[in-house]
């Protein structure tokens, strides 16, 4: 018997979405669920008093690759940002990402060869030869200044352990800037769509049906018997029923906040270094949206413990954490009806631009193309 759909998609997110968009385009039927009250997953904004809030944390769009800003520039316009964040500490602000305005803030000096000096005698200092963790990785590759200002706080309080409980592999680089530019990424291409991701969206789900309020896992058998394959984007160990055991993340909770003011704060994101401070950024979003209102809103970054109540939001890739995936991983792969793909599905973390190319290729796969 034919089913209503080709394909149901579980999760409403970026890889979901543009799977969806792309089988559309070949005249496939597909429904989309989303156990939210929302479609978009973690790029959804809403409106508050005009101003399009990133529910989520801040999301900037930015990738090297022409053809994947191309292909979300179709979809909906995007306008030119600059992504300048600055880190507070103890009172005071310093540049991000690290570079000249930074290491003059710290040390008061003018010149690259300056602060290539310090930073080389503070790693020697060190003598860190074979970093065990994060806080000797840190040192071993820009000294114990930047990583007690800008670095050791902010990571404890991310990750809810000390800087020596965890794995050196958490900042396998720390990109250093010798010139004065703030600009947070170095890709070609950097933006945010017109008038809120929402717009994205709203075109890759076009003339698509979705349903929201809608948990897969409430009714299994209803939900598979819509359509002759799945997509799933959620976490795969939840899909197996968590028989190995579950996989662990950090999530994050957010406060926001309608200031009477027109803006609150220096920069669109401000990280806070201090571990002192329990909340790890805070973000305005008037700055991303160009909107002329009195008001402004502010939302409060808390990171937290993963639990049942909560969102997956940071897959903790530790030793453990892979091995256990991976047992998840190998029944995925032996299933002939079920597609896994995107950040919960695949325990790791994806920046826009890399979701929406995996999403892509699955489909190019998929379609025999």
């Amino acid at each position: 018997m034919q089913k209503e759909f080709d394909y149901l998609v579980i999760g409403a997110g970026l890889f979901g979405s543009v799977f969806a968009h792309e089988a559309r385009k070949r005249g496939k039927r597909c429904l989309v669920i989303d156990k939210r009250d929302h479609l978009g997953g973690n790029i959804f904004s809403k409106s508050v008093e005009g101003i399009n809030v990133h529910w989520y944390g801040a999301h900037i769009f930015h990738t090297n690759d022409e053809a994947i800003w191309n292909y979300v520039n179709k979809l909906t316009p995007f306008r030119s940002f600059i992504h300048s964040p600055v880190a507070f500490f103890k009172g005071k602000y310093y540049s991000l990402p690290f570079n000249m305005n930074t290491f003059r803030q710290i040390w008061n000096i003018e010149t690259a060869d300056e602060a290539k000096t310090i930073i080389a005698q503070q790693v020697e200092a060190a003598a860190i030869t074979n970093p065990q963790n994060l806080r000797e990785q840190t040192i071993a590759l820009v000294g114990k200044d930047i990583y007690e200002l800008l670095v050791k706080g902010y990571s404890e309080k991310q990750w809810g352990k000390k800087a020596e409980d965890l794995p050196a592999f958490l900042i396998k680089r720390l990109p250093l800037r010798f010139s004065f530019d703030n600009n947070y990424y170095n890709d070609k291409y950097q933006g945010l769509p017109e008038g809120g991701y929402n717009k994205l969206s709203g075109a890759l789900l076009k003339d698509i049906e979705t349903r929201v309020n809608a948990n897969y896992f409430d009714d299994r058998d209803h939900w598979n018997g819509l359509a002759g394959k799945i997509i799933f984007t959620g976490s795969t160990d939840e899909f197996y029923n968590y028989q190995f055991g579950r996989l662990e993340y950090r999530s994050l909770k957010f406060e926001h906040k309608i200031i009477d003011q027109q803006i609150y704060q220096r920069a669109a994101v401000i990280n806070y270094t201090d571990a002192e401070v329990p909340y790890t950024r805070t973000i305005e979003h008037k700055y991303f949206d160009e909107v002329n209102v009195d008001k402004t809103v502010v939302s409060w970054e808390y990171p937290e413990k993963y639990n049942e109540a909560n969102e997956p939001f940071y897959p903790v890739n530790d030793e453990k954490n892979m091995k256990l995936f991976k047992a998840y991983q190998s029944l995925a792969q032996v299933e002939n009806n079920i597609i896994f793909g995107g950040r919960l599905a695949e325990f790791r973390y994806y920046d826009m631009h890399q979701v929406i190319a995996a999403a892509l290729t699955k489909a190019k796969q998929e379609f025999g193309e």
